[in-house]
């Protein structure tokens, strides 16, 4: 993973491990569909990255995909912080929110396929 460092991923693999636990019913309902291959490439999720962990990430095109949810609302700017941070390590990002996955979880897919183009 780009930018980890070993004493990062120690403090965030217990976090991760936590969050795939206790994942939003979104989250779980875009990762039933992702891990049974609807977007053609290997998806991981709830991933440490640096002192980060991520909803999902595409190792292959260095992809992180979020969820956001309500929790999200007032964090505009310690998102975007971490979002730089991602980018800074080579990674793109991209951001989904519940109620459109809720909404129309195969739309999701689509838009996150387009994503994955070159």
């Amino acid at each position: 993973m780009p930018g980890r460092r070993p004493d990062a991923e120690a403090r965030t693999t217990p976090i991760a491990r936590k969050l795939r636990r206790e994942a939003t019913f979104p989250e779980r309902l875009l990762w039933s569909r992702l891990r049974r291959g609807a977007l053609s490439v290997e998806v991981r999720g709830q991933v440490p990255v640096g002192p980060y962990v991520v909803d999902f990430y595409v190792p292959a095109a260095r992809l992180v995909i979020e969820v956001d949810g309500r929790s999200h609302d007032g964090r505009g700017a310690s998102d975007r912080e971490r979002e730089e941070a991602l980018h800074a390590m080579g990674l793109r990002v991209v951001r989904v929110s519940n109620d459109a996955v809720l909404g129309d979880v195969d739309a999701v897919l689509v838009y996150l396929a387009a994503a994955l183009a070159p």
